[in-house]
């Protein structure tokens, strides 16, 4: 309780005053959000990104979320800073060219590689046919491949290519919630692919996937879970991803 009343005080002083004594006092205690998310994000980004800088990031988007936090509706803080600092990570990144050519140019020929032995096989192919194919480390070829998947993720609010419209994707995305026929087919069929390859990887690959999607757990706490490294759920994460990249393309085609 004694902290209950605590907390009202200091969000009374903070809403009231703007005192800038209350508000370094509640970064301090929603710290742990931002480095929730930043390891969130940091886990799937190439080496070249820093996560201080991730952290610097996070941080505005916690502070900006103080200045605009409305207590009278009916939000938790916590659920509206969550949403205001990963977006302002994700933004963060957006505005950085943090992916380097030397990795783009290694994605390209993964990707060529794979699309290459799928069509010699006629199936999926696995990391380790690629990594041979190529020469690399199989995990390093897991690794270009996550890579990939972050440096995919679109922007609602970036800029649509289309030079006689000056609109979002935001602006542009379709009405989900009414689907033609053909679209419920295809949705249908994309979850039967990837419910299939889901079985097919191991109970621990299983694991992962579900503790990290679906309970949305980090890396360090799912080692915890499984008794094994970080740097080890990292690993199987990636050939997970590899695999289910693969069927989700493969269902798009």
């Amino acid at each position: 309780m004694a902290q209950v009343a605590e907390d009202r005080k200091l969000w009374d002083k903070w809403l009231s005053e703007r005192s800038n004594e209350a508000c370094e006092e509640l970064i301090q205690r929603y710290m742990p959000l931002v480095h929730y998310h930043v390891q969130r994000v940091f886990v799937g980004l190439p080496k070249s990104v820093q996560k201080e800088d991730l952290i610097s990031h996070g941080l505005l988007g916690l502070y900006d979320a103080l200045q605009k936090f409305n207590p009278d509706r009916d939000l938790k803080f916590d659920t509206y800073a969550s949403f205001r600092v990963r977006g302002a990570i994700i933004d963060g990144l957006r505005k950085e060219d943090w992916l380097p050519r030397s990795m783009r140019d290694k994605i390209k020929k993964v990707e060529a590689t794979t699309e290459k032995l799928e069509q010699a096989y006629g199936r999926y192919i696995t990391s380790d046919e690629v990594a041979d194919e190529l020469n690399m480390d199989k995990h390093e070829v897991e690794q270009i491949m996550t890579e990939y998947y972050t440096a995919s993720l679109l922007s609602i609010d970036e800029k649509t290519q289309d030079s006689e419209k000056n609109e979002t994707y935001a602006g542009s995305i379709e009405d989900k919630q009414t689907k033609k026929p053909e679209e419920h087919l295809d949705d249908l069929t994309t979850k039967q692919e990837l419910a299939l390859i889901i079985k097919q990887l191991s109970e621990k690959e299983q694991m992962v996937i579900s503790l990290f999607y679906f309970e949305e757990m980090t890396f360090t706490e799912i080692g915890h879970i499984l008794n094994l490294s970080t740097s080890r759920i990292s690993q199987i994460h990636s050939k997970s991803l590899f695999r289910l990249q693969q069927a989700m393309k493969k269902a798009q085609n």
